[in-house]
C-alpha cells in the first residue's frame, strides 16, 4: 500500500529522519505528507512509533476532476467493499488548493454518495442507505491543482493524542510540534545521556515529557488505540506485535538528566501529573521557579522553550521585558544550546542576539519563529575524560 504521513509545515526533514530510524530510507515529500509504501504491519508501526507526523493515510486513488461527474466517477471506481462494511460510520474530510472544486464541503456529499452507491452495488443490500453503527472510518478527498487524491485514515485521532494530557492548561503546545521540535535540536540521549536537557517555561509539561519519552526510547503511541483496528479488512494482532517490539525496545534504566520549572504552581502541578501519566515523573526534576533565575553548573544542556507570547498589547510589553532577561540567562550559559518558539514580533532584537538559524512555524495557527542558538562544542579533553569514564 502507499502510505501518506501528513506533518506540520516545517517538520518535514525531521520526520523523514525518523522515518529513516525505522527503517523506511524512501520517504519523498509531496505537498506536506511524506509518502512510504507497507503493508498493515507497517501502518501500525509507523502509528506507534512516529512522533511528529499528525496521522497515516492510506492511498485509495489519485485522478483528475474538475466537475462533481468527474469527482463521483473516480469515488465510484475505488473497491470500497474492500475496505468498508454496509455498516461503516463513514465521516469525510478534504481540503480544496487551487482547484476548480473549491467547494469541498460539496465535494464531500458527493464523494460519500458514490461511496454509499458503490457499496450497495456491490454488496447488493437493496439499500442506498446505511445505518452507519459500525466502525468509524475517515475518508479523506484532498485536490491540489484538480487531482484529487482519496485517502483512509488509519489512525483515527490525531497522533498528537498521546493518552497522557487530560488536564487543561493555557496555552497547551501540541504533542506532535513539541516532539518535532526536540528532534530539530541537538539533544541526542542515545549518544549522551548526561547531557542536561532544561524548559524553564515548561506549562504543563509537554517538551519535557517528550524529552523524556525520547531518552527513554518509550513509543508515543504506546497507550492508545486506533482506527484500523477495528475494521474487518485489517489483519488481527499487528498492532499488538507493534507494542511489543516499543516496549522491547525502551531503556527505563537509563536516568536522562531533565529539568522542567514554571512560575506557575498550577502549571507545575499539571506538568507532575502528566508525566506521571506517561510514566516518567522520576525522570523529570520539576520546580516552581522563575525562568530569569535559570542557572546550571551542567555544562553543554540544551535549553528548549516555548514561552509566553504576549498576544495582547499590554501583555507584549511584559514578554519583551522577559525575554531581555531570558536573553542574559542564556548568555550566562556559553556552553549550552538554546531554542526558542515564539511568535514574539522581532524576537532577537530583544533577546540580545541574532539567532544562528531560524525558520518558520506555526503553534495553533499562529504564525512563529524557532530560534536555534549554538553554544560553544563540547572540548576535546572533555570527551576524552567522558570516554574513559
Amino acid at each position: 500500500m502507499k502510505l501518506l504521513i501528513p506533518v506540520a509545515s516545517g517538520l518535514e526533514q525531521t520526520t523523514k529522519r525518523q522515518l529513516l530510524t525505522l527503517g523506511y530510507d524512501k520517504a519523498p515529500a509531496d505537498n506536506g505528507r511524506l509518502e512510504v509504501e507497507g503493508d498493515w504491519q507497517d501502518i501500525a508501526r509507523l502509528n506507534v512509533f512516529l512522533r511528529s507526523s499528525e496521522r497515516v493515510l492510506i492511498v485509495l486513488d489519485k485522478f483528475r476532476a474538475v466537475t462533481f461527474d468527474e469527482l463521483y466517477e473516480g469515488v465510484y471506481n475505488i473497491p470500497w467493499e474492500n475496505w468498508l462494511t454496509v455498516d461503516s460510520k463513514i465521516l469525510m474530510d478534504g481540503k480544496s488548493v487551487q482547484s476548480q472544486l473549491a467547494a469541498i464541503k460539496a465535494a464531500g456529499g458527493v464523494a460519500k454518495k458514490a461511496i454509499i452507491s458503490r457499496l450497495a452495488d456491490k454488496i447488493r443490500t437493496g439499500r442506498k442507505t446505511f445505518s452507519e453503527s459500525g466502525a468509524r472510518s475517515v475518508v479523506g478527498v484532498s485536490v491540489f491543482k484538480d487531482e484529487v487524491t482519496v485517502t483512509l485514515d488509519t489512525s483515527g485521532d490525531g497522533l498528537h493524542k498521546r493518552g497522557y494530557r487530560s488536564l487543561a492548561y493555557s496555552a497547551p503546545l501540541k504533542e506532535t510540534l513539541a516532539a518535532g521540535l526536540i528532534d530539530s535540536t541537538f539533544y541526542n540521549p542515545d549518544r549522551d545521556i548526561e547531557k542536561p536537557f532544561a524548559d524553564p517555561f515548561c506549562g504543563s509539561g509537554t517538551l519535557p515529557i517528550e524529552a523524556a519519552m525520547k531518552a527513554l526510547h518509550i513509543a508515543p503511541g504506546l497507550c492508545r488505540d486506533f482506527d484500523f483496528t477495528k475494521w474487518a479488512c485489517a489483519p488481527k494482532g499487528v498492532l499488538e506485535r507493534a507494542k511489543e517490539e516499543a516496549k522491547d525496545g525502551e531503556r527505563k534504566d537509563l536516568s536522562p538528566v531533565i529539568f522542567a520549572s514554571d512560575i506557575s504552581k498550577e502549571g507545575i502541578s499539571i506538568a507532575q501529573y502528566h508525566a506521571k501519566r506517561a510514566g516518567v515523573d522520576k525522570y523529570i526534576r520539576f520546580s516552581v521557579a522563575d525562568a530569569r533565575k535559570f542557572t546550571s553548573e551542567k555544562k553543554y544542556g540544551i535549553l528548549l522553550s516555548n514561552p509566553p507570547y504576549g498576544e495582547r498589547l499590554s501583555e507584549e510589553t511584559e514578554v519583551r521585558a522577559l525575554m531581555r532577561d531570558f536573553g542574559k540567562v542564556f548568555r550566562a550559559l556559553p556552553d549550552w544550546n538554546a531554542y526558542i518558539l515564539t511568535s514574539l514580533p522581532d524576537f532577537e532584537r530583544y533577546f540580545g542576539k541574532s539567532a544562528d538559524k531560524k525558520k518558520k512555524l506555526f503553534n495553533a495557527n499562529l504564525v512563529c519563529g524557532f530560534y536555534s542558538y549554538f553554544g560553544k562544542p563540547p572540548k576535546l579533553e572533555d570527551e576524552k575524560i567522558k570516554r574513559e569514564r
